[in-house]
């Protein structure tokens, strides 16, 4: 429990840091109609993880001068003082961030309001360090780990009331501060009554309304169509790294609430538009932003900007790299937050990179990930419904795993329904009627239908079956799931990556044609050769189970 309590504190501090992103991209030129500051308690501990140095990094660069972080500098950490592991200058190392930094006693009321009142003068983001003492009044475990994460006991409590003078009983709130904490939940009236008369007459109203709300424009989905429209009739040859390019590239003018980015991988993830140039500390009505090498800080930051409200964030590296920022993607899911994560370079088919970038496991990690919707595309028509199912995912976060290599257009007879939406569909149906299933992923697809053409000539007959987003297939109807797998034909899966999930869709006597170990460095054609992931071993794994 401590374990999540800290990763959730430490994402939500250090990515509450970004909110002044959503806030600064949706504010109006004059009359803001978002101007709040952000503020974030943060512990010793949330200063020691690794992304508070990649979000406090990037919000002194963008000079995010509405954020102000009051720092519970008590020293203390569960193993107990923190200087058995902790020697950092902080003062030092938030002036070297473009930060602000303040140094004052956290338990004086009037020195907290003053730091804070300073801060909002700053053009630069805030620290305040608020040195404090952890049981503040407790007679035998004040600033020890001892009270870091247990109860006091009766006989400590009974001591900390005493030296507090604190004679009242558990639960009794006397009336003089109850009194003075119902004249603060009143204090706001003004400001808020003219803020709702801002609101009322702003120019932007229903905009910003329609953003907040997560509404998306009603073209939206004749703008996904036109795209794959025109892909069923040009039938291009591309990567979906680039495909998910064009289908950005036709979004982002309709859609003026997607606010995108790349972990220093921009050209590599095609997450770059012409449209609403660079978020910067001089601009920050760009819509893109470059986040640097810094993929967990980059995953927490978008957490942040879609808790916001009015923004929807999607951001770019590699598929490998996931597991660099896996604790901000679980975070997203279990908080039920619309973000968008491209993943490219997704198998062994990057191929010359080498083994190091070639992820095997991650798909599968990913998918365990409950209320993620991990899409492996095979096309561009598939990338677009994949788009589009992200962007109508108000409350689950999306995972487009793309490839580097150029996979044709399977899709050629077009549809208005999107048939990524269910998951998993029927791509090819043989009028002699299948006597086996191929099912595969992205650019495996490909090697399904070889194999379908391979088997059809020797008068074999195959359904093949495409399987963009395992996760939405899992929640349909047991009827449509059995419409599509069959009930009693053997089946073949195909994936450049590790077994694990699809064995429910093989059952006992099904064949996995994939990866078992981590993958090599060499052209992909020559890869994929070299680990067996072929339509010729599809063709031997249907005839071997027909026999």
């Amino acid at each position: 429990a401590c374990g999540i309590s800290l990763c959730l504190d430490l994402v939500l501090n250090h990515t509450a840091k970004q909110h002044e992103w959503a806030q600064r991209a949706m504010a109006g030129e004059e009359d803001y109609l978002v101007d709040h500051h952000t503020y974030v308690i943060a512990s010793d501990g949330d200063l020691m993880e690794g992304v508070s140095h990649e979000a406090c990094s990037l919000a002194g660069h963008l000079a995010l001068s509405k954020l102000i972080v009051l720092f519970d500098d008590n020293g203390i950490s569960i193993d107990g003082p923190t200087s058995l592991s902790f020697s950092d200058d902080v003062t030092l190392r938030f002036q070297s961030y473009n930060w602000d930094v303040q140094e004052i006693d956290g338990h004086d009321p009037a020195a907290i309001e003053a730091a804070i009142a300073q801060a909002k003068t700053t053009d630069k983001p805030s620290i305040i360090r608020c040195k404090t003492q952890i049981g503040f009044g407790a007679p035998n475990k004040v600033n020890t780990a001892g009270v870091h994460g247990a109860p006091l006991g009766a006989d400590e409590i009974a001591g900390t009331r005493a030296a507090l003078g604190w004679s009242h009983e558990p639960f009794e709130v006397p009336a003089a501060i109850k009194r003075v904490w119902e004249q603060a939940g009143s204090r706001g009236h003004e400001a808020r009554d003219a803020w709702n008369t801002r609101h009322g007459a702003h120019a932007q109203k229903a905009a910003f309304d329609a953003a907040m709300s997560g509404y998306l424009p009603a073209d939206l989905a004749d703008t996904i169509k036109q795209v794959k429209q025109q892909a069923s009739e040009e039938q291009p040859k591309l990567a979906t790294r680039a495909a998910s390019g064009k289908v950005l590239d036709a979004i982002m003018p309709v859609v003026a609430n997607l606010i995108g980015g790349s972990a220093d991988l921009t050209g590599s993830n095609n997450t770059k538009t012409e449209t609403g140039g660079i978020l910067s500390r001089d601009h920050y009505a760009g819509r893109y932003i470059h986040y640097g090498i810094r993929e967990h800080g980059m995953a927490a930051a978008m957490n942040g900007m879609a808790l916001h409200g009015g923004i929807i964030p999607y951001s770019g590296t590699f598929l490998a790299f996931a597991d660099y920022n896996r604790p901000s993607l679980r975070l997203a899911a279990l908080m039920e937050q619309r973000v968008i994560q491209v993943k490219t370079h997704d198998s062994i088919g990057l191929g010359e990179d080498g083994p190091t970038h070639q992820p095997v496991e991650q798909l599968a990690a990913l998918r365990a990930i409950p209320n993620l919707n991990v899409f492996r595309p095979a096309d561009l028509v598939e990338t677009a419904e994949a788009w589009e199912v992200a962007l109508n995912s108000p409350k689950t976060p999306s995972i487009l795993a793309l490839t580097r290599q150029g996979l044709p257009t399977l899709r050629t007879e077009h549809v208005d329904d999107n048939k990524v939406a269910k998951g998993a569909y029927v791509l090819r149906e043989p009028a002699a009627g299948a006597v086996a299933v191929i099912m595969a992923s992205g650019s495996e697809v490909e090697i399904a239908e070889a194999a379908a053409d391979l088997l059809a000539a020797q008068d074999i007959h195959v359904r093949v079956v495409s399987c963009p987003c395992l996760d939405l297939f899992d929640q349909q109807p047991a009827d449509y799931q059995a419409s599509v797998l069959g009930t009693d034909m053997p089946r073949v899966a195909i994936e450049a990556a590790i077994a694990m999930g699809w064995e429910k869709y093989l059952g006992p006597e099904g064949v996995f044609i994939g990866m078992n170990s981590f993958g090599a460095s060499g052209p992909y054609k020559a890869l994929y050769e070299h680990f067996g992931i072929t339509a010729e071993a599809a063709v031997d794994a249907v005839k071997s189970l027909l026999n």
